[in-house]
């Protein structure tokens, strides 16, 4: 039997695992660790900050399908800086490990140097959370991993290494070990039946498909069940780009900030909801009772907890959306083979003239830019190859809005937890996890400068990307709520008694602040100057092999930026007609 470190087998069941790339920050207390690393073929990143690291392997596992990402630190702070990252990731179901060091076993209970319970802290926002007492436990533990973070509704794991545990000479032997069956729950045909017939006797159904699709893979199978039974399509945040924006099916997003007008509308029209890897997360449904009234809901998801968490469904159904996907393709042919399916043309028709109809401007001239000119001039750029990443905050409210997705994992966005300066590290980890795919960051001034120091990975590492960053003059929703802005009274007198001095005209100057971390930035006064300038920086980042940014100064305050609930459709600026402006042009 072989023997090795405990740290050393480690090693050896992340590469079988399939592991590429892993972020992180060395210090003391994981040094064995690195050390077994140094002989491996797992790619190290040196990131600059803990929560970084974190955010970079969220990026890589929502951008490489099947691949986890990996962050390592050392003990203490390290461990806690992790946190964000973990809770991000369990929000949004995306499977990363993060591996700390930690004090001696002797040493856990006497309050030592960096000595904290990382595993019990990270516990509420993991699947699992462990310190492994023992070495010859520790690669059977990395083994358990990844079969918890892949079975089941995906999420994040923690993996706690004393400092004796990983220098511990353990027999392992990597050739006798294999990863283990990942778990997924499956519809039977007889649950999948009772939906399809739900479905089949309503007059004006939807799918709404959320993030699980995406995770299993289940997006092209999403496609051909709305083709096979003629039913408009609902993405969530989550799944953008499940259905093409582009598709006739699709019937646009629903909610109260990155939501469609047309989308809203057609949902009330509905009257069943067939939902598929999806949560209800309020973002989407706004009030549940006016979301709930007058239509039937079928809920299928991989999580049995989740069915019910919201509202009750008309039926519930626990199954990974490919397996329950399958099922409902294969019953729907026969069906239609039979014809046994409702002809719904008019309902499509219906959607389809609501999508071409009710839609929002975008071709503002102002000076100040309007935000939403800045995503006109975004979906102008760039091809459905591109990879979006975008955060949190009134941009991400207006890129939901504005921007147009039309394939699945090109829209990354951390949908719940939504943790600042998130998209430089994210966007980092989905170029790595595909170098050939251009990738795309979208964010806002104040969330640019959390992290910014992650700048100086990208440019180590020679990680091109571009990010349009949207400038208000700095801390959007406080100025917004200073200047009176509409949301909850709570929140703007809350936000109102915050202090908030200027500090210059445009806020923190980050084109310095980039150029100081050896990247390129440029900075935009006027709409039609952003779509020269975004050519310029793709050209520049594919040459340098460098981030470049592009700072576009937009108005302070933009009444898009939270939307209406979903029962109060309002107009918050001029609405484009489509049809009215035709019929406009031939009178003229």
């Amino acid at each position: 039997m072989a023997k090795m470190t405990a740290a050393e087998a480690a090693i050896r069941v992340l590469e079988s695992e399939g592991v590429k790339v892993a972020f992180g920050v060395p210090g003391a207390a994981i040094l064995p660790f690195y050390e077994a690393l140094r002989g491996s073929s797992i790619r190290h990143v040196l990131v600059r900050h803990e929560e970084g690291g974190t955010h970079s392997a969220e990026g890589y596992s929502r951008a490489a399908a099947g691949k986890v990402g990996v962050c390592i630190g050392t003990s203490g702070p390290a461990g806690t800086n992790m946190i964000t990252g973990l809770y991000s990731a369990m929000a949004d179901s995306v499977p990363i490990l993060c591996i700390t060091g930690q004090a001696p076993t002797a040493k856990l209970h006497k309050e030592d140097f960096q000595a904290i319970d990382v595993a019990a802290i990270a516990r509420p926002v993991t699947k699992w959370s462990v310190t492994v007492m023992e070495g010859a436990q520790v690669p059977w533990a990395f083994r358990h991993a990844f079969h918890v973070m892949r079975s089941g509704r995906p999420g994040p794991v923690l993996i706690d290494l004393p400092l004796d545990v990983q220098k511990q000479i353990i027999e392992y032997d990597p050739e006798a070990d294999q990863p283990l069956e990942v778990f997924k729950p499956r519809a039977s045909r007889k649950q999948i039946e009772k939906a399809l017939e739900m479905l089949n006797r309503a007059n004006r159904p939807l799918i709404v498909a959320g993030g699980g699709v995406v995770n299993a893979d289940a997006c092209e199978l999403l496609v051909e069940f709305a083709e096979l039974t003629n039913t408009p399509v609902v993405p969530t945040l989550m799944a953008w780009g499940a259905i093409p924006d582009d598709h006739p099916l699709m019937a646009g997003q629903v909610g109260l900030q990155t939501q469609h007008r047309y989308g809203n509308a057609s949902f009330l029209r509905s009257d069943f909801v067939l939902g598929i890897g999806n949560r209800w997360a309020n973002r989407h449904t706004g009030s549940v009772e006016v979301y709930t009234s007058g239509r039937k809901f079928v809920h299928i998801d991989i999580e049995p907890t989740q069915i019910g968490r919201v509202f009750c469904p008309d039926l519930g159904i626990v199954s990974d959306a490919k397996v329950a996907l399958e099922l409902l393709v294969t019953a729907a042919r026969e069906r239609k083979q039979a014809g046994r399916l409702t002809d719904r043309s008019r309902w499509v028709a219906e959607c389809e003239s609501r999508r071409r109809t009710m839609l929002r401007r975008t071709d503002f001239d102002n000076v100040p830019v309007k935000p939403q000119r800045v995503f006109q001039e975004i979906n102008r750029a760039f091809n459905d190859d591109t990879r979006f990443v975008t955060a949190i905050g009134l941009y991400q409210i207006a890129s939901g809005q504005f921007q147009k997705i039309n394939q699945p994992r090109n829209y990354i966005i951390c949908g719940q937890a939504g943790p600042l300066g998130w998209e430089i590290s994210a966007c980092i980890g989905a170029k790595l996890a595909d170098p050939s795919r251009e990738v795309v960051g979208v964010v806002g001034d104040y969330s640019f400068q959390f992290l910014i120091e992650e700048l100086a990975v990208a440019a180590q590492y020679q990680v091109p990307f571009v990010m349009v960053l949207l400038n208000n003059s700095y801390l959007g929703l406080i100025r917004q709520a200073q200047k009176g802005y509409k949301m909850d009274y709570e929140v703007q007198l809350a936000f109102k008694n915050i202090n908030c001095p200027e500090i210059g005209e445009y806020g923190v100057d980050h084109v310095k602040a980039t150029e100081a971390f050896g990247c390129k930035a440029f900075r935009v006064f006027e709409p039609d100057k952003i779509q020269e300038t975004i050519q310029t920086a793709r050209q520049l980042a594919e040459k340098l092999r460098l981030p470049v940014i592009v700072e576009v100064i937009t108005e302070r305050k933009t009444d898009i930026s939270m939307g209406p609930e979903i029962d109060k459709i309002t107009e918050f600026e001029e609405i484009l007609d489509v049809e009215e402006e035709k019929e406009l042009a031939k009178a003229a």
